[in-house]
Formats: C-alpha cells, structure tokens, sequence
C-alpha cells in the first residue's frame, strides 16, 4: 500500500526509476548482479571466446593434432561457461522481478559470437599463411577455405593424365580420325585377302607339284630293263610274261594297276594264278604258276599242239610231249570244238600227277564216253562225262589198287560211281 501511494503521489515515470534503483540496491544487498551487469559481462566472455578462437586457428595451422585436441577443450569450457553465466543471469532476473528476467533469458539465448567482419581480412590472412607453410591443409570450424589451394586427391585424374600408359581402367581417350580408320580398315581387309589368295595359290602348287612328281616325272617311271618274272615252264615262258609286262614301260609306277597286270596273266593259256608288285623307284616283280598241258592233241597230218584244261592252245611241241595224254583228232581247230575232247580235257586236268603220267591213249567218241589206257592196256577205265570226278577217282583208286577187288580183270567203269563194273 505504502508503493501504491508513492507512486499515485510522484510524478510521472520518478516511481519507475525508483523501483529500478530499490531492485538494483536489492540485488546488489543478496550479491547479485543487475541485468546490465550481466550484458556487460557476457559481452567481455564474447570477446575472450573470440580471442581464444583466434588463437587455437594460429596454434592449429602451425601445430600437430595436440593443438586441435586443445581447442576442443577450450571451446566446451568456454560454452560451458557462457551457458553457466546465462543460468546465473537468469536466476538474478527471476528474483528481480518477471519483466527483468525474461529480458535476460531471452539475451542469454542469443547466438554465440562467430569470427565477424572486423577480423575477416586478419582471419584470411592467417589461414592462408597456415596453408603455405603446412604441407596438408587444416582448417577448424568456421574458417574459410580456397578451393583453388587444395592438393586434388583424384585417382581418376590421376590415371586419365598418364597417357593410358599405368594401369587402371579409365585411361586417356584416343582422338580418332575416321578417315584414317576407314583407310586402315581397306588396307587390313586387302592384306587379308592377299594373304588368303596366297595360301590358296601355294596349296595348288603343292598339290600341281606333288600330282607332277608322282604321276609325270621321271622320278617313278617303269623301266623295261627292271622287270623281273618267276615261274615259267617250257609251256608257259617267262618272256611271254615279261612281254606283257613291258607294255606299261615308261609309265608312273603310281598309275600302273597291278590288278590288271594280274588278270592279263591268268587269262594266258596254262597259267593258274600270277602275283605282280611294284619295285619303287622304277621296277616290277611277277611271280606266276604255269600248269602243264592237260593233253596234246595229234591231228591226222601228225601236228601235235599242247592244250589246257580249257582247250586253250599252249604251243607245238615234238619230242618233249612225253608223259602228256595224247588224244587223236582229225583238225586242231575240229579237235578244240569238240565236246567230247572238251571233257576229256577236263578228266585228265583232274586226275594225279602219277595217273596222269601213266596214259597212254585217250578216245572219245562221245562226250559221255571218255576212256583212258593206263600202262599200254594193262588197265582199261571208263569215265563217261566229267560228272562226280572226285567219287570217280576214289572208286576207281580202291579198286585198281585192291587185288582181291580187281582180280584178273582189266576194266573198270565207273561211268555210275555207285555202281561200278569191273571187267
């Protein structure tokens, strides 16, 4: 009540600073501060931040990690100073009164001091010598940084700027004349097509060459003076064969068949079988097997021919036709077209050596009535045709040989093997 009458009692705007200057002794009374104390204050711990902050960014740029660390430490300390000092603040102006506190709170939250204009130029400078003499830049909190004096660190640019010369995938890009790449695209296309057409003319001259070699030159041609053939007998001579031989002289030994040098052979009278092979670089070797003359034939004027089996002509022969089944016939040429010689050409092929040496006379006057003489007469055998030969032979064999079958008798006749006659 005492405040209100004062108050009504003064003057306009003397009860405020009357109050102020009660709260003002009353604070300093309890020891706390007003709030212009406490903005001076916080003003003064702004500008120790500020030198403090100063000092660490020097210290940081010229020093190791240690100074970093310290900074750090001071920079919580201060904060935690200023936010001690805020709260204090505060508290003096609740208990001042409530318009005196919220003015202080809301100076207590403004934002902390950062390096401001006033220094800027001094700040640059500094960070700029730091940076010089510093072989890696540092920079703290706040501080501004020149993009244009930081060391790249690019690995890319790195690798692009050594000419693709290191390793790496990224490698410097080759400037390509399209021109030039389409000439040298028809210059590898030619070469290639050069180098083609000339694998293809060598392999045909390899191959003209080797055909040349082996088929026309004289490397491999058949001589006639190396010829060499076995197996001739006095029917059958080996300068017949050789004559056939010498037909190929001269040719490639690569293009003579042995095949066909075979069968001109064996389609000679008296010949069984004949065996040729080639003698690299420029001789033959044949063998054949001569047979004897079946029998001779003996026509009317007294020429006497050998024959084969076959009625083949061998050649004439006079005293040397010894030993060899004679069979008499009227012409040479009626005598080989005959039948009935015919099968008795077969039957004396087709008896033993020592059988066939002991005929003596052959007649056949029918094809199915061929009779032999054995030993001037003493034995006398009916063959009939040239029918069951070996049967014939064997029948004949068992009793010829057999006294006790043959007895005194002189002839047999097997003309029907199961049911010989002997007579």
């Amino acid at each position: 009540m005492s405040r209100r009458i004062a108050s009504s009692g003064s003057p306009p705007g003397e009860g405020d600073e009357q109050g102020r200057a009660r709260r003002s002794q009353n604070n300093t009374t309890h020891g706390r501060k007003t709030p212009g104390e406490a903005a001076r204050t916080h003003q003064r711990q702004s500008k120790e931040r500020r030198r403090r902050v100063l000092g660490n960014q020097a210290g940081a740029s010229a020093g190791t990690g240690t100074g970093t660390g310290k900074k750090a430490v001071r920079k919580k300390s201060s904060t935690a100073t200023g936010r001690n000092t805020g709260i204090s603040s505060g508290k003096a102006g609740k208990i001042g009164g409530r318009t005196t506190g919220k003015g202080l709170a809301r100076r207590s939250r403004q934002p902390r001091a950062v390096v401001g204009s006033t220094t800027g130029s001094s700040q640059m400078a500094l960070s700029h010598r730091s940076r010089r003499t510093s072989g890696r830049s540092r920079s703290g909190s706040g501080d501004f940084v020149d993009a244009r004096s930081l060391k790249s660190d690019d690995a890319i640019l790195r690798t692009m700027a050594g000419h693709g010369q290191g390793p790496g995938v990224f490698v410097k890009p080759k400037v390509v004349d399209f021109k030039a790449r389409l000439q040298e695209r028809k210059r590898a296309s030619l070469r290639v097509r050069l180098i083609r057409w000339g694998i293809g003319l060598l392999s045909l001259a390899l191959v003209v060459g080797l055909t040349w070699l082996l088929c026309f030159s004289p490397a491999l041609v058949l001589q006639a003076g190396r010829i060499h053939v076995t197996g001739g007998n006095q029917w059958v001579s080996n300068q017949e064969i050789a004559d056939i031989v010498r037909k190929e002289d001269g040719r490639s030994l690569v293009l003579i068949s042995t095949g066909g040098i075979e069968s001109s052979i064996s389609a000679l009278p008296g010949v069984t079988s004949a065996k040729a092979s080639k003698r690299f670089p420029h001789g033959m070797d044949v063998d054949f097997k001569a047979q004897e003359p079946a029998a001779v034939l003996k026509a009317a004027s007294g020429k006497i021919t050998a024959v084969d089996r076959d009625g083949r002509i061998l050649n004439a022969v006079g005293a040397s036709s010894k030993g060899i089944p004679q069979i008499e016939v009227s012409t040479l040429e009626q005598g080989i077209s005959d039948q009935a010689v015919k099968q008795a050409l077969k039957i004396l092929a087709a008896l033993p050596e020592p059988m066939r040496r002991a005929v003596t006379k052959v007649s056949a006057k029918t094809q199915d009535s061929v009779t032999t003489e054995l030993d001037g007469g003493q034995r006398i055998i009916v063959w009939g045709d040239a029918s069951d030969l070996k049967l014939k032979m064997a029948v004949v064999d068992k009793i010829v040989n057999d006294p006790t079958k043959i007895g005194d008798k002189h002839q047999v006749d097997v003309s029907a093997p199961l049911r010989p006659i002997i007579k």
